[in-house]
């Protein structure tokens, strides 16, 4: 322990702890600004991801207005995610109501929200909350009580300050860094968006063709789950989760089911060089193209261009904002309670195509592109990995 340094229980360091205002939620800005998981997203008090309280008098629920320097901490989340916190800092006369699932910790005059926050970043502090905590199947949780009893590392409000002044400045300049990466990513990838939509723009002598005109269009299936000889290690059983699990159309492999020989005979094979499109859920739309033989669920439609086709062309096309905006219109004018496009709708969108070098000069330039954009993308988690090793390795300075 540093000189002038104490430990003090986090209950001792808080005037009260408390849950928030049961409320119902409305969608859309009607009502009073409520908090909710998503406010803490990024680790700021994020007030583009707040809920709205179906109220308009905040009278009644005076005692749970949020005032500057609280603290918002989540005690009901995944595991990852469990113990953010961050620090609400006021914004003139703004009324925010503290809602459910998420902690308040109003500080005591002798503890900074700012030093706290920092302390809460900490592998020390993290680790007292995993210890704290009980995980169910699908979400992690602890209680106030046990909250109150960690350990927190507290010197003279004075050095508080001086402390936080440093980490801001050197937290600040990772953070730029972090930053830039992720500008030249984006921009990147608005580079590839804007060329998508040029190159594939129809021009004079293209020919626009239903994709059931295509090639051969077919709707996955699931062999039944209750016998087990279906499943083994004999192809790859593709599922929406699986398609362009890296933002460039790639089929993840390494899928967490296989069928047996059985049972890909029970369901269906697709041809390498198809392209797989999910056409139901918050995913549809989402396109990626297979390089190998695989099998795939009902959840998604297949197209195996014919042999004077360009398959990567034709997965750029299906990729085309006007092509994607096509699915979500057919796929949301349904009457279902999920968006849905079924084969039969699906089989009859068409795409403008040039012939087949043209296709080819395109899709490659597009492939160039796309790989540009995967290597910023790399670079940019491992930036972002260094950066946040780098502010671990300062708060063990401070801290430790």
């Amino acid at each position: 322990m540093k000189k002038g340094w104490e430990y003090k229980k986090l209950g001792d360091c808080f005037i009260s702890i408390n849950n928030g205002a049961n409320i119902k939620q409305v969608k859309g800005a009607k009502g009073i600004p409520i908090t909710r998981i998503e406010t803490l997203s990024n680790d700021k008090f994020n007030r583009e991801r707040m809920g709205y309280a179906d109220i308009f008098d905040a009278s009644p629920y005076s005692s749970y207005i949020l005032n500057d320097g609280d603290i918002l901490m989540s005690h009901i989340n995944s595991m990852k995610y469990l113990g953010r916190a961050v620090q609400y800092s006021k914004i003139e006369e703004e009324t925010i109501i503290h809602g459910m699932n998420l902690l308040r910790l109003v500080p005591t005059k002798d503890v900074l929200s700012s030093f706290l926050i920092y302390q809460f970043y900490t592998a020390y502090f993290r680790n007292q909350i995993v210890s704290i905590s009980h995980q169910s199947v699908n979400q992690a949780s602890f209680n106030t009580t046990n909250l109150k009893s960690l350990k927190l590392k507290i010197p003279p409000i004075t050095e508080q300050q001086s402390i936080v002044d440093y980490l801001d400045s050197a937290f600040a300049k990772i953070d730029a860094m972090k930053a830039n990466a992720e500008k030249v990513l984006n921009e990147a990838k608005a580079l590839f968006q804007a060329s998508l939509k040029e190159m594939l723009e129809p021009k004079e002598g293209w020919e626009e063709k239903a994709l059931k005109d295509l090639g051969q269009t077919q709707t996955g299936t699931t062999p039944s789950k209750s016998d087990k000889s279906n499943y083994g290690d004999y192809i790859e059983f593709i599922r929406p989760s699986e398609i362009d699990y890296d933002g460039n159309g790639r089929i993840d492999y390494n899928c967490e089911i296989k069928l047996s020989e059985q049972g890909a005979s029970k369901g269906r094979v697709f041809a390498s060089n198809s392209i797989l499109m999910v056409c139901i859920g918050a995913t549809i739309g989402k396109v990626g193209f297979s390089t190998k033989k695989v099998s795939c669920n009902q959840q998604i439609n297949v197209l195996t261009p014919k042999n004077d086709l360009n398959y990567k062309f034709v997965y750029y096309a299906m990729r085309s904002p006007s092509f994607q905006h096509r699915v979500i219109k057919e796929g949301t004018s349904s009457q279902a309670t999920l968006p849905i496009i079924n084969k039969g709708k699906w089989e009859q969108l068409s795409i403008c195509f040039p012939e087949i070098k043209e296709q080819e000069v395109i899709a490659t330039h597009l492939d160039n592109l796309s790989s540009k954009v995967s290597d910023l993308k790399e670079n940019y988690n491992k930036i972002s990995q260094e950066c946040d090793a780098l502010k671990q390795a300062i708060l063990r300075q401070v801290f430790e």
